[in-house]
């Protein structure tokens, strides 16, 4: 499994959204800034997570987005499933998928069951607010 850009950056505005969240909505210009993102590729992530309802946004002056919940409310798988295909570490474990043809015999597809439920259970685990809590790192 290997999480994209995406994904990365769609955590760091959640995250960011959560340190500011007193202060109204925040510009998407403002998001980039402090993120050191494209504000042209931000706005595709942020479109994203509008569409989802993990966030509200206002045009015009004023304007800019904000958490429809608070920060304890969101995870980081649910976070991660939005914009990843999948976070299974393997093609047949991936939900809907269509069953193997050597899943009867296959000695590691329970392996693979196992770390999927591992990484799901971790990252349900985490919300953007105890990420919004943690201290810098370096």
């Amino acid at each position: 499994m290997l999480i994209s850009t995406k994904g990365r950056y769609a955590l760091r505005v959640m995250i960011d959204l959560a340190e500011h969240q007193g202060e109204g909505f925040i510009p998407l210009k403002l998001i980039a800034r402090r993120q050191e993102i494209s504000e042209k590729y931000l706005e595709s992530i942020i479109k994203l997570l509008v569409r989802a309802k993990l966030l509200n946004g206002l045009r015009g002056k004023g304007g800019g987005y904000q958490l429809t919940k608070p920060p304890e409310q969101y995870t980081v798988g649910t976070i991660l499933r939005l914009t990843e295909d999948t976070l299974a570490p393997v093609s047949c474990v991936t939900q809907g998928a269509d069953p193997c043809a050597r899943a009867a015999d296959c000695r590691a597809l329970a392996l693979w069951q196992g770390l999927d439920q591992v990484i799901s259970r971790y990252l349900d685990g985490i919300t953007i607010a105890d990420l919004a809590r943690r201290p810098e790192a370096g």
